[in-house]
């Protein structure tokens, strides 16, 4: 069993920065796929950025690419997404999750894919 937390959520005017945190509990974190993902009001749950167990690969929604960033460091068990360049159009519910098998990089931006899941951290973006 994994736990979740994430944090570092809050409100931002357009063009600011963010940077968001979640801490997992667990000694297999290091063999996790940790990926991030969001939700605005109304609409469905979509992907953000993924990090591979190693750190070694990273993959971005096309919307924030090169704006946001995905990092870890699994000597604190932590994921952590940077977020610069703010738009209002970022302005969601923000979740972390957790993949224990990778499978393909279709699958790691699948909603479907993840096995763990905070309880998620509200960013608002105001214009």
């Amino acid at each position: 069993q994994v736990q979740l937390v994430e944090s570092g959520g809050g409100l931002v005017q357009a063009g600011g920065s963010l940077r968001l945190s979640c801490a997992a509990s667990g000694r297999t974190f290091s063999t996790y796929g940790m990926g991030w993902f969001r939700q605005a009001p109304g609409k469905e749950r979509e992907f953000v950025a993924v990090i591979s167990w190693s750190g070694g690969m990273t993959h971005y929604a096309d919307s924030v690419q090169g704006r946001f960033t995905i990092s870890r460091d699994n000597a604190k068990n932590t994921v952590y997404l940077q977020m610069n360049s703010l738009k209002p159009e970022d302005t969601a519910v923000y979740y972390c999750a957790a993949d224990r098998s990778f499978r393909s990089s279709f699958h790691v931006t699948l909603v479907t894919e993840y096995d763990y899941w905070g309880q998620g951290t509200q960013v608002t973006v105001s214009s």
